[in-house]
């Protein structure tokens, strides 16, 4: 199926694995395509909206985060699936790349969530929802010099359309834009922007994240990782036909072992 690769399917259910930049439901702001079409015209579902209104569509993930996803292709599975999340019977892990050397090997992150302002945003509020994410260190990098000193140059290129940078933008470069850590991401709740609100909000934004890492460490981010570093790399649950535990496991895509390759080992 163009747009995503179909990992599993049955009578019951579909688990797909989706790209990164592709929008999950339809709105009346959403002018593209989403995952939801192509749910649609590869069940064949013409004008109809499918189960749940949503052609089984059960949970989302950002458009720029990649992984998997389960769909329902019944109502009962789309109602059992909807309970098992309700409930957090889903197991859900992550593999997030975050600015900063995470000295912990493990640590959990509660802290509520709401939204902040407009356009979406979302962040740590006194009045949000309650909000668990546990994590734990699968490595530690830092940027190799020779790509960090190209980093650098094509920033002060003045071709690169970019103003010259200064000697405090230099410095603050030097200081957070050379340490990385590898976490796997497990959340306990599901929030929007859930792992990538609490892992800025103890001082490791995930790289590239274009809402809420710093302007300063973007600009630089995108010219090595081009886009959020973030991807849902496996899922468990009860199986809504069968009532068996099913686990599917997604590698990390090329796009993101391809940026892995500007990093070397700092453990």
């Amino acid at each position: 199926m163009e747009d995503f690769n179909i990992i599993f399917e049955d009578d019951d259910i579909l688990v797909l694995d989706k790209p990164a930049g592709l929008v999950v439901n339809k709105s009346e702001t959403i002018k593209e395509k989403t995952l939801q079409d192509r749910l649609s015209a590869y069940f064949h579902l013409g004008s109809s909206l499918g189960i749940g209104d949503r052609a089984g569509v059960v949970h989302r993930l950002d458009r720029e985060t990649s992984g998997l996803m389960v769909v329902a292709k019944t109502k009962p599975a789309f109602e059992n699936l909807q309970k098992q999340f309700k409930e957090r019977k889903v197991k859900k892990e992550y593999t997030a790349l975050v600015h900063g050397k995470v000295l912990d090997d493990r640590g959990k992150i509660d802290k509520p969530i709401g939204r902040i302002g407009s356009f979406g945003k979302f962040g740590v509020a006194a009045g949000g929802r309650e909000s668990r994410t546990v994590f734990e260190v699968e490595g530690r990098y830092k940027i190799k010099d020779d790509r960090f000193n190209v980093i650098l140059n094509s920033i002060q290129d003045p071709d690169s359309g970019q103003a010259r940078m200064t000697k405090s933008r230099l410095n603050y470069l030097k200081n957070h834009a050379r340490d990385y850590s590898l976490l796997s991401v497990f959340p306990k709740t599901g929030r929007t922007h859930q792992i990538r609100v609490h892992l800025k909000s103890i001082g490791h934004p995930v790289v590239s994240d274009l809402i809420y890492a710093p302007a300063k460490l973007l600009k630089s981010d995108m010219l090595w990782c081009p886009r959020l570093f973030l991807h849902a790399k496996s899922l468990e649950f009860r199986h809504p036909g069968t009532g068996r535990q099913i686990f599917f496991e997604s590698d990390l895509p090329n796009d993101l072992k391809d940026a892995m390759l500007n990093l070397t080992s700092n453990d």
